[in-house]
């Protein structure tokens, strides 16, 4: 099975876009002062399922980035709803796993033969 062009590319963007802000926020976020628990769970909920996200793209796994996309919601909406500031990119990172799923699922119908 194969994928479209931009569910490829919005699921592939939207997983390096959050291992990206999850570097700024733990490493060089200078309004914190980031534990090993914090950067723990953070790798949990940000990364792990940017690394889920971007398997999914690249093995055509249409399941693989919905739990992607279910995974990162709580702490995406979180840090968005917390504070403006650019770690609400997060939660945009998160509505593209949700659309790159449905352009996946699209493309599988498209497939599909009626008859």
């Amino acid at each position: 099975m194969t994928i479209s062009k931009p569910a490829f590319y919005l699921g592939l963007g939207a997983g390096i876009v959050s291992i990206a802000l999850w570097v700024i926020f733990n490493f060089y976020n200078p309004y914190s002062n980031s534990s090993g628990d914090t950067v723990t769970r953070t790798f949990i909920m940000l990364v792990l399922p940017a690394v889920a996200a971007i398997t999914a793209v690249l093995l055509s796994i249409r399941i693989l980035m919905m739990i992607a996309f279910l995974w990162s919601l709580p702490i995406s909406l979180y840090l968005s709803l917390a504070s403006i500031s650019i770690f609400s990119i997060l939660a945009v990172a998160c509505a593209l796993y949700l659309v790159s799923y449905l352009l996946m699922k699209a493309k599988a119908y498209q497939q599909t033969p009626s008859k």
